[in-house]
């Protein structure tokens, strides 16, 4: 199949959680409640933004691009109701150079777009089956109790109402 990716969290209180990526980082997250930590929608936001960030920075450095100067503006608009997905993202890379050839830079955030970032790819596509399992340990000594709440994807149909 492929890699496996994966992030640890705990519950810290109120609406926050404190997690760490498998791959040792430390992340948190909170809501506009809480208001301690950044939003997960907005990590999702900043997903999007740093993956196709490192794919083009990467493939600019192939072509020979050289750059001074790079930044990424991500805005993303979601439903204003339940489920509040995302119905439009619009990123804009802003680069600068001493001789950056602005179809060298097309070029490279459509590859990024259309290969090689996992983040766009798999929003775009809509490909993803999230299953949604739980374990529940309680009372003490009681053998812990686990089953699948759900599981959405690849094409959640949403209601009518909601389409």
């Amino acid at each position: 199949m492929g890699e496996i990716k994966t992030v640890e969290l705990r519950h810290a209180g109120g609406f926050r959680f404190v997690g760490e990526s498998g791959s040792g980082f430390a992340l948190e997250m909170d809501n506009e409640v809480g208001g301690t930590a950044v939003k997960p929608t907005e990590l999702l936001v900043a997903a999007i933004g740093g993956c196709t960030g490192i794919d083009v920075v990467s493939i600019l450095a192939k072509k020979r691009q050289e750059v001074s100067s790079y930044s990424i503006r991500v805005e993303a608009e979601q439903r204003n109701s339940h489920p509040h997905a995302f119905v439009r993202i619009d990123i804009v890379h802003r680069v600068e150079g001493p001789a950056v050839q602005a179809e060298a830079v097309r070029r490279s955030i459509e590859l990024s777009a259309m290969r090689y970032c996992s983040v766009s790819t798999s929003l775009a596509a809509g490909v993803a089956e999230i299953h949604h399992r739980f374990v529940v340990v309680s009372p003490a000594g009681a053998e812990p109790v686990e089953g699948e709440a759900a599981v959405t994807g690849p094409a959640m149909a949403l209601p009518p109402d909601q389409a």
